[in-house]
Parts: C-alpha cells; structure tokens; sequence
C-alpha cells in the first residue's frame, strides 16, 4: 500500500485512550500523515485501571511528534457550525490543506432501555451527535475539499447497529442508520470532485465507548466495573463466530486502506467489520 507521505488528515473522535480515533490518528500518522485530532473534550476519562493519568489530545500530539509527524490538537463540538470552521480554519492556516477526513466521534447514549422508557433529552442528544454533527462535520471539510480542487477522502465510522435493529438501542441505532445514508448521498454527491466517501460499520469492539454503561451494570450488580465489563464482553463474544471482540487497531488499518490509495475505486461503500457477527 502506498504511504501517506504528504498528506494531511483530520480526526474527529480522537481523545480517548482507547477509542477508534485514537487508534486511526497514530495509524496515519506511522504511514506519514500530519494530522489534525479533535474532541469534544480534552481528555476524556477512561474507566479502564491503569488509564487514570492519561491526557487525551495533548498526549496523542505528542506521540504523532514522536512519529516524526506534524500534529494539531483542537477542542471540537461536532454540533456546533462555527466551531467546525473555525478548527478546519486553524488546520489550514498550519499545513495549507486537508487531504483526509476520518469521522469517528459519536454517543452511545443509554444501553438497554426501551424506546418506551427512553428519555426525550438523551434521544435528541444521540440524533444531534452521531447524525446531525455527522452532516456538520462532512460538509465543513467537503466543502475545504472542494474548495482546493485535488480530490481528497472521506470515512465516517458507522455501526452494525445501522444494519439491523437493536432492542434497548433504537436512538444510536436510527442516528446510525442515518450515517450510513449520509455516506452513500454523500459519495453521490462527491465522486464528480474526486472525494471518495466511505464508511465503517464495527460490530463490537473494545473501545471507551461503553464505560459508563459498565459503570451502571457495576452498581446495579454489586461489582467491580473491570468485573461488569469482562462478563458483558465474554457473553458479545460468544455471539461472534470470531470468537472474539474487535479492536481498535483493526480499525485503523481499514482506515488507512480506505484513505489510501489502493482504494482509489472505492467509493460510497460502507464495509461491515466485525468478525462474522452480521
């Protein structure tokens, strides 16, 4: 595959230690990219033992530096406009142009709770995050794409749970669903500009995603969160003819073959990684 040498990409969802983001920033950045990492938040908490002092964007520049890469750090609400184009903006004035977008921020929201049950305040804060900043976040860089006439790439994470129902996940499964038709209009849209758009479906997978849902099943069963997690996971996996969980390097490698340019053809797909579970 060739390399990414030259390039510059932008990563929403990048703070946590262990998410997708993360994972997909130190990925590009080992194949030559620059590269631009943004959350909501500085430095998310991670519940996991050990993970106390980790320090979110600031440590994920240093270790992009350390790769011998350029990197840029920004606090970034995917629901809000002008703080989109103000970052993509920052990112411009620093390395001139942005080659590669890589959409990975999202909510999971409460697990395990009928739509009957599910407050209106977290179903809108699902739909706002996952698909409305999803619209946000890709036009604001499509249009810095367009805008330099040299083509570029686009990935947007999905889910698995935009492919099928889930019960007790309706919110993140419909915003999901709705990310997946963004990708395909959008590749539509795009492909007369040479923007390929692409996305990711992950069945299940370590990530942060789900820690403070742990946190509540911990309470709930009176036991440690590492102990709330490991039987929550060990029963997923059963489920996956893998027989494992997904991790996040195994992403970042999708990743990077979808921005490279052995992808070149590719477009308006979104691929299912998840070890047979679909």
């Amino acid at each position: 595959m060739s390399n990414l040498k030259g390039k510059v990409a932008f990563i929403t969802g990048a703070a946590s230690k262990r998410g997708m983001g993360h994972a997909i920033a130190l990925r590009l950045a080992r194949e030559g990219a620059d590269v631009v990492v943004t959350d909501k938040f500085a430095a998310p908490r991670s519940l996991f033992p050990g993970d106390e002092a980790w320090g979110g964007l600031d440590a994920i520049v240093g270790e992009i530096e350390a790769l011998g890469r350029k990197a840029l750090a920004a606090t970034l609400d995917i629901n809000a406009s002008r703080e989109i184009d103000g970052v993509v903006t920052r990112a411009l004035n620093k390395f001139g142009k942005i080659d590669i977008l890589v959409h990975a921020a999202a909510i999971r929201g409460p697990v395990g709770v009928p739509v009957v049950d599910l407050a209106e305040k977290d179903i809108r804060a699902i739909i706002d995050v996952d698909l409305v900043g999803s619209f946000l976040v890709t036009k604001a860089l499509a249009r810095a794409m367009i805008d330099r006439g040299e083509g570029g790439k686009i990935v947007i994470i999905c889910s698995t749970a935009g492919l099928k129902g889930v019960p007790g996940s309706a919110a993140y499964g419909a915003a999901k669903w709705g990310t997946i038709g963004l990708t395909r209009s959008l590749a539509l849209e795009l492909a007369k500009y040479r923007i390929n758009v692409n996305g990711i479906n992950p069945g299940m997978f370590v990530t942060n995603l789900r820690d403070e849902s742990f946190a509540r099943m911990a309470e709930a069963q009176g036991v440690t969160w590492e102990e709330a997690r490991k039987k929550d996971q060990d029963a997923l996996a059963k489920m996956i003819p893998w027989g494992r969980l997904g991790t996040a390097g195994e992403i970042a490698d999708l990743a990077y073959f979808l921005v490279s340019d052995q992808s070149a053809y590719m477009t308006g797909e979104v691929i299912v990684l998840g070890g047979g579970v679909t």
